[in-house]
């Protein structure tokens, strides 16, 4: 065998199997779960205003809309590693906060800010995790790497907020020893930590020792890469398609203040928007991996947000029954599973490797943005008109959204074609 061979056959043997980025991922979507299920539904038994509690869901999304502007640091100094374990302190730290605050109106304010840091500190856990995936994926594995990491990222998601809720519903915990629980459970999934490699250039590495002309010198080259794939075709339709209001998945920040439109107990709402939440979104991420590496990407997340689309509206016209909320927000999870998938999947095919944490988190970003308006907007549209006039508002967002992305991308293919 050639050394080249050999070379390659070595690097081959040192990727991590995907299942990894699954666990590393997984404290960051708890972070979620737990304020979208688990905190939502308790602050709406708690006779916290429904549009309140729309409010506080959209302002949790402000560190995920943001975050981009300061991911630049974790490119440029620490190891991804390091950076991974800040993170999963501050949501620790910051979950504690969350479940030992009283639950009511005049405490909202205080739970708010403990969410944003919650949220904060996950972005550097998530930026982490997106650095090492992208420099450890081959090309043909990005659809099923993407899969296996928003199987984390929704499962963790699911069994987090589930698990919680139910622990303080059915368990007998206080708020506080559920928060506790759930934090537990965050230190647990961070374990494969240690068996991970920082793959390639490790920020650490390259800013040991630089001197400030060396770390301004990478900077520049930092951003040279993000504009790089700006000015790309690829990475443009890939910015327009992930803040379109398409495959959002945000309906589901609705279904805990919904639920007693559709007569749905505690127990129910925690086990279906909880549990088998997670592991519906968690199929569905790997099937969604799995369609991605065998069809253009970009296609593929415009379809499954058509289908998440069309499970709202079964929901909207089907009887306003615990049976039926059960059914269509099991389906509803599946499908979000393919979506997240989906973006997952296009954001690595766009970005490379390089300043991986600074571009996977621009298109983050910009994903986040129409999950946090679209949550605001559902919460207001479910206080005046109630919850079958909701779930037809994604519709009506989804539909334009698909026509114009699939609108662009044909006129940007056949300007491509046009230049050949």
């Amino acid at each position: 065998m050639s050394t080249a061979a050999k070379a390659l056959v070595d690097s081959e043997r040192r990727l991590l199997h995907p299942s990894f980025f699954m666990f590393l991922i997984a404290p960051f979507g708890a972070t979620t779960g737990y304020t979208a299920v688990c905190l939502a539904y308790l602050l709406t038994q708690a006779q916290v205003g429904a549009e309140s509690v729309a409010g506080l869901l959209a302002l949790a999304y402000l560190p995920q809309t943001w975050k981009f502007l300061w991911a630049p640091v974790v490119d440029l100094s620490l190891s991804r590693k390091t950076w991974y374990v800040l993170g999963l302190v501050g949501i620790v730290l910051s979950m504690l906060l969350v479940g030992s605050s009283p639950l009511s109106a005049a405490s909202m304010t205080r739970l708010t800010i403990w969410v944003l840091v919650m949220g904060t500190a996950s972005t550097f856990l998530a930026m982490a995790v997106d650095s090492l995936m992208a420099h450890q994926t081959p090309e043909h594995a990005k659809g099923r790497a993407a899969g296996w990491f928003q199987a984390g990222n929704l499962g963790g998601g699911g069994l987090g907020g589930g698990a919680a809720l139910w622990l303080i519903q059915s368990g007998g915990l206080s708020p506080q020893m559920g928060a506790a629980a759930l934090a537990g459970l965050c230190v647990l999934c961070a374990w494969p930590i240690f068996w991970v490699s920082e793959g390639s250039e490790p920020a650490a590495e390259q800013a040991e020792g630089a001197a400030p002309a060396r770390i301004g010198e990478r900077l520049r080259e930092t951003w040279a890469d993000l504009w790089a794939v700006v000015r790309s075709r690829n990475g443009a339709l890939a910015m327009l398609l992930v803040f379109l209001p398409l495959g959002t998945g945000s309906m589901a920040n609705m279904y805990s203040i919904m639920a007693t439109e559709w007569q749905a107990s505690a127990n129910t709402v925690a086990l279906v928007t909880g549990t088998v939440a997670g592991l519906l979104s968690a199929l569905g991420c790997l099937v969604g991996g799995y369609i991605c590496d065998r069809m253009n990407r970009q296609m593929a997340y415009v379809l499954f947000g058509l289908l998440l689309a069309g499970a709202s509206v079964a929901m909207a016209v089907a009887p306003h029954t615990e049976w039926h909320f059960v059914l269509w927000t099991s389906l509803y999870s599946l499908i979000t599973g393919l979506c997240y998938a989906g973006f997952s999947a296009v954001t690595l095919e766009a970005i490379g490797k390089g300043a991986a944490a600074t571009k996977y988190n621009l298109m983050a970003s910009l994903s986040n943005t129409p999950i946090g308006w679209t949550t605001a907007l559902y919460g207001w549209v479910f206080a005046q008109f109630g919850g079958r006039l909701t779930l037809l508002a994604e519709l009506a967002l989804t539909i334009p959204a698909a026509l114009l992305f699939v609108w662009v991308f044909r006129r940007s293919r056949a300007r491509a074609a046009a230049m050949l």
